[in-house]
């Protein structure tokens, strides 16, 4: 018995999902109405359109309603892919979007194989994610909350008699010491230092809840890996982890770079060729994570103690790539700085080749931990 292909689209919302189809050939897609955003609702649709030599094909946009729909499918045993929005082809010209035309487009593409899918994380793997990016959101508002606090000293000209380095031991200290003769002053500041010091905690249970998955988890050895590279301590490795999820699915380093947007803008046509700045597609949080430990390698090779001390316990091999990549990023910042370059302008070049050495210390490990469980 021949078994036919419907391509399903699907428009995901809150509160509601708009349902089109395409058939197998060069028919328009058909639409097929609003469903509620239900698992009932679901399971009735796979029941309408499903039949014994129907084999269904399902798509949606990545988006904030997460990967739920996806497992759902998954679990049903239907074949789903979740789409990456800003690879869809766009129509010049067209002015008009509703969920029906979405879905609709949804479906026609799908079938002429001109979407590309995005990796969907285990939820294990997504559980670490939200995690990181708790403690991301928890850094951010005690930045906000210490610009609250010291812009109010400022209004009112309280400083410290001596230069202290701010919020350090001994600022907090200077910060206890103050007060204030207006008692609604005295309210205001007790606030911001009340909220200050919730979050502080916010970050600390944070960050503790990481350490534990970083010596404990299933990706743990990936995450003690990735700590010998200069630059790349716990948080950090756990967040490129979290981030990344498998690195043996990127081919080549290439292609990571690419995932991360830290490949340069082209624009070539006939003769003439124009390359640009970095593209900044892709996964943004990475990308500040890669800066951030790529400014480490200003400095000369050396294996110190904090180094030396993470290192313990790894392979040969893993050392050697840490090592090369200290000596060859550092080379290659010094050089491009000595050229005129601007900073930034070579840290973001040293992130880029960074992550080539994290693909290839993940890589070994993963591979590794793979043949330990073949045994």
């Amino acid at each position: 018995m021949k078994t036919t292909t419907k391509f399903v689209g699907l428009d995901v919302s809150k509160e509601k999902i708009a349902v089109a189809v395409a058939d197998e050939g060069r028919k328009d897609s058909r639409f097929v109405g609003m469903i509620p955003h239900t698992v009932e609702a679901i399971r009735n649709l796979v029941r309408q359109l499903g039949d014994e030599d129907v084999q269904l094909e399902f798509c949606y946009e990545a988006g904030p309603t997460g990967y739920g729909l996806y497992r759902l499918l998954h679990a049903m045993d239907l074949s789903c892919t979740v789409i990456a929005p800003s690879l869809i082809p766009i129509r010049q010209g067209d002015r008009v979007k509703t969920d029906k035309r979405d879905a609709l487009r949804l479906a026609q593409l799908f079938r002429a194989g001109e979407l590309t899918s995005v990796f969907v994380p285990s939820e294990e793997n997504e559980s670490l994610r939200d995690l990181v990016r708790a403690r991301e959101d928890a850094i951010e508002d005690r930045l906000r909350a210490r610009h609250q606090l010291s812009k109010f000293l400022l209004r009112h000209d309280r400083r410290p008699q001596t230069k202290l380095r701010a919020w350090g031991k001994m600022y907090e200290r200077w910060l206890d010491g103050l007060s204030w003769t207006d008692r609604r002053e005295q309210v205001v500041f007790q606030e911001y230092r009340h909220h200050l010091q919730e979050i502080d905690g916010r970050v600390s249970r944070l960050e503790a809840a990481i350490h534990l998955e970083a010596t404990e988890s299933e990706r743990a050895p990936v995450i003690q890996a990735l700590q010998t590279l200069r630059g790349v301590a716990e948080v950090v490795a756990t967040s490129l982890v979290a981030e990344i999820g498998e690195f043996k699915r990127f081919r080549n380093p290439k292609q990571l770079m690419a995932y991360a947007g830290l490949v340069p803008r082209e624009y070539s046509s006939g003769s003439s060729r124009w390359q640009g700045g970095i593209t900044k597609t892709g996964n943004s949080h990475l990308r500040r994570v890669l800066g951030e430990a790529a400014w480490c390698y200003r400095y000369k090779p050396a294996v110190k103690r904090a180094i030396k001390k993470r290192q313990e316990g790894q392979s040969p091999k893993v050392q050697d790539i840490a090592w090369r990549a200290q000596d060859r990023l550092h080379r290659k910042y010094t050089r491009m700085v000595s050229r005129g370059k601007h900073h930034n302008v070579a840290v973001t070049s040293v992130s880029r080749e960074l992550l080539g050495f994290i693909w290839a210390i993940a890589c070994e490990v993963e591979n590794a931990m793979e043949t330990s469980q073949a045994m």
